[in-house]
């Protein structure tokens, strides 16, 4: 399966602007059908707390970039969205449409950053969501989420073997991000695709390294610092045989107890 990553620096609040952006990255480049190209976490927006002004249903503009970006391309698509919760707040959501510009998957981000503020603008989700695409089963996620290693281990109980994390990751702990993607990897004996924004926001500057990561750990593409395109084809077959080979897995226990 193909994956292509779109590193950008994202316009402040200006959602035109970033459709056009992403629109130019992957202008005239060739995507084989049903590949998947992955944006980051709030791709349209930046990383920001006005979810009155962001936020929007199925039938905004947001959601309508993205189905047109798959139908045209023929490619699944999955990126940040900000989406209104029942309660006032917003969602920070990573959706996946599919290649006919449907609606395909949804998951809303399970551990908002409350250094940041955001548990105060934004719900947490509540559930993992997974999904099949060619021969792997998906999990996305979403930032933050990363620092927490139990999501990704019930995720694998599910069977899935790629996760997908989209980020606006701080250049201030960039080594984080490369050691934890590179750990969730390692621990789950799965693909990990990290795409990361680059440039600057009123708050923080990003150093984009959105990576993808085989499950023995090793970085197969990466896509420094600068806005550009992160690709590579994973190949499922190899993933079950690395886990044939070196059943880490299966040696698991879930019955012992802490005193």
């Amino acid at each position: 399966m193909k994956i292509i990553g779109v590193q950008l620096d994202i316009v402040w609040e200006n959602k035109q602007a970033n459709f056009a952006k992403v629109g130019s990255l992957l202008e005239e480049v060739p995507i084989d059908p049903d590949s998947l190209i992955v944006l980051p976490e709030m791709f349209a927006t930046g990383f920001s707390m006005n979810v009155a002004a962001m936020a929007e249903d199925e039938s905004g503009g947001t959601f309508a970039f993205l189905k047109d970006l798959a139908r045209r391309r023929q490619a699944f698509v999955g990126g940040g969205v900000v989406t209104r919760n029942p309660d006032g707040r917003g969602c920070n959501e990573a959706v996946i449409i599919d290649s006919r510009g449907f609606l395909y998957s949804r998951y809303s981000k399970i551990h908002p950053f409350s250094l940041a503020g955001e548990n105060r603008h934004y719900a947490p989700g509540n559930r993992i969501v997974t999904f099949p695409l060619h021969e792997f089963t998906v999990a996305p996620f979403i930032c933050y989420d990363l620092r927490f290693p139990e999501i990704f281990r019930l995720a694998v109980r599910r069977n899935v073997d790629l996760f997908m994390v989209i980020a606006c990751w701080p250049a201030k702990r960039e080594s984080h991000w490369m050691a934890l993607l590179a750990a969730r990897a390692i621990e789950n004996q799965a693909y990990v695709i990290g795409v990361n924004r680059c440039g600057a926001d009123p708050e923080h500057a990003y150093s984009g390294r959105s990576q993808i990561v085989d499950p023995s750990g090793r970085v197969i593409a990466d896509a420094g610092n600068d806005e550009g395109l992160l690709r590579a084809e994973l190949d499922h077959a190899w993933v079950e045989n690395y886990r044939r080979e070196l059943p880490f897995l299966t040696d698991r226990r879930e019955e012992y107890h802490l005193d």
